[in-house]
């Protein structure tokens, strides 16, 4: 008699690990629960779909529901919800289908996901206010933006969201006004990125309103007005993007136990506090590669690959989720900004390091050749070990350097080490002295001297 392996979720997580299983033993029986219709979609690919760049949102599914189905052999059954978990007795409680019934599990992976945070605001339900992070949502976006083409657009937060429907809204013709109630946009990014990134969206025409704190949205059943502390300003459509929380409550219903970020807490298997019970994706924590701590960084590529190896792992051969760097990137008009690790000095100290930073500008390509811009660069480590902690960098090229720093941070290596890297030259790619090494080398030179 085969296994059951039983995934709760059919996302990024969920449908890796399902297909990894599959894949690793075609005798497995696995069985996907999703309670919408969409499974293994790009949710990244949302803004650009609003702003027109992509025709059909059907192009951001990377794996049809069918395709599941009948090439990979995954039993996947979408509009079926799961409602409870009995780890004691290993069954879930399914409704779909017009029924009730519970299913037996020898193996189960909880990919439950995030949902995007609703602040208690008035006027949530007002026609024309949306979040944006499931594919109904963006459809619903952009089919109120092709039917009413509003003038005037409010997206309250600052964050990854805030930035990329800023760009799509305004390309769609709307006059945008950004509300963020901290002093800067993306926040985890850092100072140094912030006011690039701000000066750049004021020169792009959005009307930033930094240190500015939203109250609710007005209007006579669609959205009228964007309301503040003591004014209001007109507002035609309202994005609410201020995070994301992980869809944790139904494993905390079954005595699976949360971390401290509010995540399912997991081992380096992605195993729960039920050795048959798993979770992976945006509704569980990971461990950070510099901390060595628990953590939640919602990303698309720890979804992916925790929930690929977890398919491993079930099918008999176990495999590490991996550990994280928190490594983001963003598309900011014509800016790229882009994160990994700890750059919040703060945060540093508080996990024991005594940090130091540099912020350095540094064309991206050799000086004579055509084409280069800056790149601002900014690097945190520890004073005393000298291991690189983080880093940042914002330009209108290049940003996708921050691999280098990622790959340094899962490596372990300090700044001397980073400053020695034998990176690649050539004058349409880099000056002789790459943005990340003169960084490096800039920091590592203070370290030495203090």
């Amino acid at each position: 008699m085969s296994d059951t392996f039983v995934v709760v979720g059919g996302d990024a997580a969920g449908m890796s690990a399902a297909s990894k299983a599959k894949r690793e033993d075609p005798e497995t029986d696995v069985i996907v629960f999703e309670k919408g219709e969409w499974v293994s979609y790009a949710a990244c690919g949302m803004p650009y779909y609003v702003k027109g760049e992509i025709d059909d949102l059907d192009d951001l599914v990377a794996v049809t529901a069918d395709e599941f189905r009948e090439e990979r052999n995954v039993d996947l059954r979408t509009g079926h919800e799961v409602v409870g978990i009995d780890p004691e007795a290993e069954t879930v409680t399914v409704e779909g289908g017009g029924e009730t019934f519970e299913q037996p599990y020898d193996q189960l992976l909880v990919a439950t996901g995030a949902s995007a945070i609703e602040p208690p605001f008035d006027g949530l339900d007002l026609d024309g206010v949306f979040t944006i992070h499931d594919m109904d949502e963006a459809d619903a976006v952009e089919d109120y933006v092709t039917e009413r083409s509003p003038d005037t657009a409010a997206i309250v937060g600052g964050g990854y969201v805030g930035i990329e429907m800023a760009e799509a809204l305004s390309a769609r013709g709307a006059d945008v006004h950004l509300y963020e109630m901290l002093p800067h946009v993306l926040q985890p990014f850092g100072d140094a990125v912030a006011e690039v990134v701000e000066e750049h969206l004021r020169e792009q025409g959005v009307n930033l309103h930094l240190d500015t704190a939203v109250s609710g949205f007005d209007g006579g059943g669609a959205v009228e007005r964007v309301a503040l502390e003591d004014e209001s300003h007109p507002a035609e459509i309202a994005i609410v993007g201020v995070g994301v929380a992980p869809n944790a409550e139904l494993a905390a219903d079954a005595g699976i136990e949360l971390g401290e970020t509010g995540a399912v807490a997991t081992d380096e298997y992605g195993r729960t506090n039920y050795e048959n019970v798993y979770a992976a994706g945006d509704c569980a924590e990971a461990r950070h590669v510099v901390t060595g701590e628990p953590d939640h960084v919602p990303l698309a590529l720890t979804a992916n690959r925790a929930g690929r190896a977890i398919g491993q792992t079930v099918a008999g051969d176990p495999e590490p989720v991996g550990e994280i760097a928190g490594t983001a990137i963003v598309k900011a008009f014509d800016l790229g900004a882009a994160r990994t690790g700890i750059v919040d000095e703060e945060r540093a100290r508080e996990a024991g390091f005594d940090p130091v930073s540099v912020s350095i500008s540094a064309p991206t390509r050799a000086h004579y050749y055509p084409g280069g811009a800056e790149l601002t660069v900014t690097l945190v480590a520890d004073r005393e070990s000298g291991e690189l902690l983080g880093g940042t960098v914002v330009g209108r090229e290049g940003a996708k350097r921050i691999d280098t720093v990622a790959t340094a941070l899962t490596a372990g290596t300090t700044v001397t080490e980073l400053r020695n890297a034998d990176l690649s030259y050539a004058p349409p790619f880099s000056p002789v002295w790459d943005p990340i090494l003169t960084a490096a080398k800039v920091l590592d030179g203070k370290l030495d001297r203090e």
